[in-house]
């Protein structure tokens, strides 16, 4: 197990030595609480897109279902005839130029495996670049968009944006409560308080106030072909080799358990690259692995290896809500985040 593996458990299940980090976890707090001050009071640059922007972002480091959530809002926003674009800052990107557009069947090396999900599946204009004003810009000068979605952009506070959508694992929730390096959290929970809506991925704990978000499995698709198959494709009981890496691989591991299978699990660092030799495990077993590990596998994969694609659904009481948000952001601009006192980058 690496240090960084070791340490995320450290923040989800406990560790006296983690009280040693308080001194740089206050340290954290004072810098991230003044940034936040800083854009509230509407001081630097603060890019104002002329079209809505919504942020879907967590505080917690980890996955917690954003991508499948990011696929969602695309299709339901699509529904409602709106043309959307997405910009990321394209984690473990390395594309020749920035801003850079992300295009189906790119190199995931090159524009991320996340960005590559998203456009594999979606074909949305799609945008990284750490700077996501000069992401939107770019967009917005190559695709007439009614409305953009940034892709983990809650504490990039040189955007101004018009809702904050924020997810949080239910079943992990906030960890030891503890900002970085002490605990997982990149802003306080107080933080929660401020945002227009938290969903919970897997039900709302006791206590918790949000929306409730649930990521049901819907196929499985063969790397090499592209071929859909359905879940009954393999039996109950079936013994296979599963690929994990995600912020939370045993998410994905428990997922096939309660689709009846039995999964010798191979979890991977979030973001991870993979050679054949690296996912060459015996015995000789059918391959499982998630979407955005198989964006990076699809050069290489024989047939036989698949993935698994989920579907996010929301709470009935989330999609009637953001529908209302919808129509107060598209139909009429209100007076959003981050405008204070109009400083604005053109």
């Amino acid at each position: 197990m690496s240090l960084s593996d070791r340490l995320v458990r450290a923040w989800y299940a406990g560790h006296p030595a983690l009280g040693l980090l308080r001194p740089l976890e206050c340290l954290y707090r004072r810098i991230s609480g003044r940034r936040r001050s800083r854009f509230l009071a509407g001081e630097g640059d603060i890019y104002r897109a002329p079209v809505p922007v919504i942020v879907v972002g967590n505080i917690t480091v980890g996955g917690t279902g954003k991508t499948p959530m990011i696929l969602w809002l695309i299709e339901h926003c699509r529904r409602r005839g709106l043309r959307v674009g997405v910009v990321s800052r394209g984690y473990g990107a390395h594309p020749p130029a920035l801003p850079w557009r992300v295009e189906a069947g790119q190199p995931a090396r090159q524009c991320g495996d996340e960005p590559l999900l998203i456009a594999n599946r979606c074909g949305v204009p799609l945008y990284i670049d750490p700077d996501r004003g000069r992401a939107i810009r770019a967009l917005l000068a190559a695709e007439p968009v009614d409305l953009i979605l940034c892709d983990d952009g809650l504490q990039h506070y040189r955007l101004a944006r018009d809702l904050e959508l924020v997810l949080i694992d239910a079943v992990r929730g906030l960890g030891n409560g503890r900002c970085l390096p002490a605990g997982p959290l990149r802003e306080p929970r107080e933080r929660l308080l401020e945002v227009d809506a938290v969903l919970f991925n897997g039900g709302i704990p006791a206590g918790g106030e949000g929306y409730e978000l649930e990521l049901r499995p819907s196929d499985l698709v063969e790397l090499a072909s592209g071929r859909v198959l359905p879940l009954a494709h393999f039996p109950p009981g079936q013994r296979l080799h599963a690929v994990a890496g995600i912020g939370n691989p045993q998410r994905f591991f428990a997922t096939l358990e309660r689709l009846d299978w039995r999964p010798i699990a191979h979890p991977f660092a979030d973001h991870a690259s993979y050679t054949p030799e690296q996912l060459s495990f015996s015995p000789e077993l059918p391959l499982v692995m998630t979407e955005k590990d198989a964006v990076k596998c699809q050069a290489f994969a024989p047939l036989g290896w698949t993935f698994l694609r989920v579907q996010a659904c929301p709470s009935a009481a989330f999609v009637a809500w953001f529908d209302d948000q919808l129509s107060r952001l598209c139909n009429g601009r209100t007076d959003p985040k981050g405008r204070s006192n109009g400083h604005e980058t053109a």
